[in-house]
């Protein structure tokens, strides 16, 4: 058997020599970084330990620009966020045990949201590894087996050249549609030994692409050709997959209303005559897409949010496209196609024919003009004039973040993101904390532009130690916290479900105050004057803090 060498690269005399003698005083961590920077990383973000040394002593011998948190599971966040608004790999260094366990809740959110970051973590050493019960400062019985229902693929290395090649794998593993978090793990003492491998350079690790099987296009294209009343649920597979283009392209081509799910905002313009919002938990909603007679599904797997709490039953026919095999089908029967969500539509926009249907702007107005009714008849000016006001004070291309909190969900339903890729929340697997650390990632990947942050005060307290990782940064994130004094969501709840609340009433410290002892300014608002503040705030450079005292309410549900 022969091999065909001719297209790989050639190695010049110098390389050679490089390969031949590399420098002195290397270790494993060292084979981390360099892997790394080979790949094509330029951030990393996590927070040291222990057994994870080595891979930190390393990076002062990198390029890589360090950016690290104070909670593990902030540093999770923060990545998700880096990966969520680059498409890159972002990196994640972890410590063993404690500190790598403290890091699930996030990668939780990564794996739900199909967020693309690179765990990476120390482990006992090597002799240790296989169950024993040896004693090791923290020691699991099995590491990696408390991620593998979490993260897409594990790998573990049991020797200095097994770095490069479990790296690359998992970073394959990461951007293959559906993008999403991966586990590596490295014990201490193979990070720490000595290496005379030769230094890593650049690495293939090319994610595989995923195509639409044409068959199962052109089925689909002639369902939408002839179409009566066709309609679009954009996901947040459309976002993932940059296809926001291709998505208005296809409906207008076949003039197909079109609603975006909270991981979707922004994949379809907001004031287009063809845009239902995404007033997804309304049962006139419900009730329009319910009528269509082929719904297009794309980059999501209609769970519980995006089906108004599984009570939406379609009558017409579906046709689902869904990078993540385990969602084809299996909320609704559909003709389902395996695909990245850009691959798909760019195929589809290309096969199915033009239909005009004057009527469907018309029912668009009419749909939205039923929700503004219902809304408006519930008295909740302050609501939406809290977030008109963050609306207004926002920069259309600022990305902003959002915690779970009364006011984000408002925002899933009513915020206008005015360009893809901009709005992000921790709705994919609903943990709190996520909406501060995760303005820092993104900070972290655009410094140019300020980054909004919003959490409730329950949710700020999860991630207040990060004002120092702002601080210490100087990173331009406006972390506007609302503070009604507990789980204001979970008050609502529970009011309603057992007549009071119980567990759900917080003390919690002076935030303007707080902030301004870490160095970072802050302000006491009002409705009134929020759109002011918040606006002063995001031009100023660096972070800064507004704090909002108000009780928000809730828009009453349609799914009971």
């Amino acid at each position: 058997m022969s091999h065909d060498h001719d297209d790989r690269p050639q190695l010049t005399a110098a390389q050679a020599e490089a390969a031949l003698n590399p420098p002195p005083g290397r270790n494993g961590g060292d084979l981390v970084v360099e892997t790394l920077q080979g790949l094509g990383a330029t951030t990393v973000f996590g927070l040291p330990g222990q057994h994870a040394l080595g891979m930190f002593d390393a990076l002062r011998r990198s390029s890589l620009s360090y950016v690290g948190l104070r909670v593990e599971n902030n540093a999770g966040f923060a990545a998700d966020a880096y990966g969520r608004i680059t498409g890159e790999v972002a990196p994640l260094l972890l410590s063993t045990g404690p500190g790598a366990l403290t890091s699930l809740a996030a990668l939780q959110e990564a794996a739900a949201a199909s967020a693309p970051v690179l765990a990476i973590s120390s482990q006992i050493p090597t002799a240790g590894l296989g169950g024993g019960r040896h004693g090791y400062l923290h020691e699991l019985r099995d590491q990696k087996a408390s991620f593998r229902d979490i993260v897409k693929s594990v790998h573990t290395v049991r020797t200095a050249s097994q770095i490069p090649s479990a790296i690359a794998a998992a970073w394959e593993s990461a951007l293959t549609a559906p993008h999403g978090p991966v586990w590596v793990e490295i014990p201490q003492d193979v990070l720490l030994a000595e290496t005379v491998l030769p230094v890593v350079s650049a690495l293939d690790a090319t994610p595989r692409e995923l195509y639409p099987r044409p068959e199962l296009t052109l089925a689909a294209a002639h369902l939408l050709s002839n179409a009566e009343r066709p309609a679009i649920i954009a996901g947040g597979g459309v976002v993932r997959s940059d296809a926001a283009g291709k998505l208005r392209a296809l409906a207008e081509k076949i003039d197909a209303p079109v609603v975006t799910t909270f991981g979707g905002k922004g994949a379809f313009p907001w004031e287009h005559p063809l845009s239902l919002r995404s007033w997804l938990e309304d049962r006139y909603t419900t009730d329009f897409l319910e009528s269509a007679d082929v719904l297009l599904v794309v980059g999501s797997g209609l769970g519980e949010l995006s089906s108004n709490y599984h009570t939406f039953a379609p009558r017409g026919r579906i046709i689902q496209i869904e990078a993540d095999a385990g969602k084809l089908e299996s909320n609704h029967p559909a003709l389902g196609i395996h695909s990245d969500a850009r691959e798909a539509l760019a195929d589809l926009l290309d096969a199915v024919e033009p239909r005009e249907d004057d009527t469907a702007p018309e029912r668009v107005r009419a749909l939205l003009e039923k929700v503004h009714d219902r809304i408006a008849a519930q008295d909740l000016t302050l609501e939406q004039q809290v977030l008109a006001s963050v609306r207004e004070a926002l920069p259309d291309t600022s990305p902003s973040f959002w915690d779970m909190t009364i006011l984000a969900y408002w925002a899933w339903s009513a915020f206008d993101a005015r360009h893809p890729n901009t709005m992000h929340s921790a709705q994919g697997a609903g943990g709190l904390g996520y909406g501060f650390p995760a303005a820092i990632g993104a900070a972290a990947a655009d410094r140019t532009k300020p980054v909004l942050a919003v959490s409730g005060d329950g949710g700020a307290m999860y991630s207040i130690a990060e004002l120092a990782t702002v601080r210490q940064y100087d990173l331009p994130v406006t972390w506007l916290i609302v503070d009604d004094g507990g789980y204001g969501i979970l008050r609502e709840y529970m009011t309603g479900a057992f007549g009071e609340a119980t567990a759900t009433e917080l003390s919690r410290p002076d935030f303007v105050a707080l902030a301004e002892s870490f160095g970072v300014p802050a302000v006491r608002t009002t409705p009134e004057t929020l759109a002011a503040d918040l606006g002063r705030a995001l031009a100023a450079p660096g972070p800064s803090v507004v704090v909002l005292p108000a009780l928000l309410r809730m828009f009453e549900p349609t799914h009971l």
